[in-house]
C-alpha cells in the first residue's frame, strides 16, 4: 500500500477556496433579479391594501360603531326594564349630540336625578355622547319618539308614551349622520323591535 502525505491545513483551505466554490471571490454572486423585486413589491403593496384601511374607510366603520353603541344601549335599557320590573327611559339631547338612559321614577324624568350609572363609562352615567373621538364626529340629525326625544319602556320591556303610562307607543326613529352616510334606527312601537337602515347622502348634508 502507497502512502499518503498528509495535507496540511493550508492545503485544505485551498482547495476549499478554489474557483467555482462559494468562496472564491472571483465567482457569482447571489442577487435578485429586478423581476423578482417588483414581485416582491407589489406583494407588499397588495398585503397593505388589505390590512390598513384607508382613512375613508376608518371613518365609515367608526360611523357604524356609532349606531351599533345607541342600538346596544336602547337594547338594553329595554332589558333591564324587564329584569328589574322597573321603567327606563332614554333622554335624547340632539344639541349636545348625546343621550342619557334613565330609571322611570314618576310622571316626570330627570336625566340629572334619574340617570342610571355605569363606572365603565367616562362619567361614570349611562349614555352616550357622540363628540368623542371614536365615533368619527357622527352626530344626531333628528330624534322623534311619540313626537318627543325621550323613548320609554314599561317593566315589560314594551314602548309606551310616557312615563308609567299603559298607553302603547307609536315608535320613532333616530337619525344619525356620519362620513357622507345617514343611519336610521327605527323603534316598533308595539314590540319595541329595533331596526337599522343607512343610506349615503350628499356632501354637506
Amino acid at each position: 500500500m502507497g502512502t499518503h502525505a498528509a495535507r496540511t491545513p493550508r492545503q485544505v483551505v485551498s482547495r476549499r477556496m478554489g474557483p467555482g466554490s462559494r468562496w472564491d471571490r472571483k465567482g457569482p454572486r447571489l442577487a435578485y433579479t429586478l423581476i423578482e423585486v417588483l414581485v416582491v413589491v407589489a406583494i407588499l403593496g397588495i398585503a397593505s391594501a388589505m390590512v390598513i384601511p384607508n382613512v375613508s374607510s376608518a371613518g365609515v366603520l367608526r360611523g357604524q360603531a356609532s349606531v351599533r353603541a345607541v342600538v346596544s344601549d336602547l337594547t338594553f335599557a329595554q332589558a333591564d326594564a324587564m329584569a328589574f320590573q322597573s321603567g327606563r327611559a332614554i333622554v335624547f339631547d340632539v344639541d349636545e349630540n348625546r343621550y342619557v338612559v334613565c330609571s322611570v321614577n314618576g310622571s316626570t324624568i330627570d336625566p340629572e336625578t334619574d340617570a342610571l350609572y355605569d363606572p365603565s363609562r367616562t362619567d361614570g352615567i349611562l349614555g352616550l355622547n357622540l363628540n368623542e373621538g371614536q365615533y368619527a364626529n357622527a352626530r344626531f340629525e333628528s330624534v322623534d319618539i311619540d313626537g318627543g326625544i325621550v323613548l320609554i319602556f314599561d317593566e315589560q320591556g314594551a314602548p309606551v308614551a310616557a312615563p308609567l303610562s299603559n298607553t302603547p307607543s307609536a315608535g320613532g326613529t333616530i337619525t344619525i349622520l356620519s362620513e357622507g352616510f345617514r343611519y336610521t334606527i327605527s323603534i316598533d312601537g308595539f314590540t319595541g323591535h329595533i331596526t337599522t337602515d343607512r343610506e349615503e347622502v350628499a356632501a354637506g348634508t
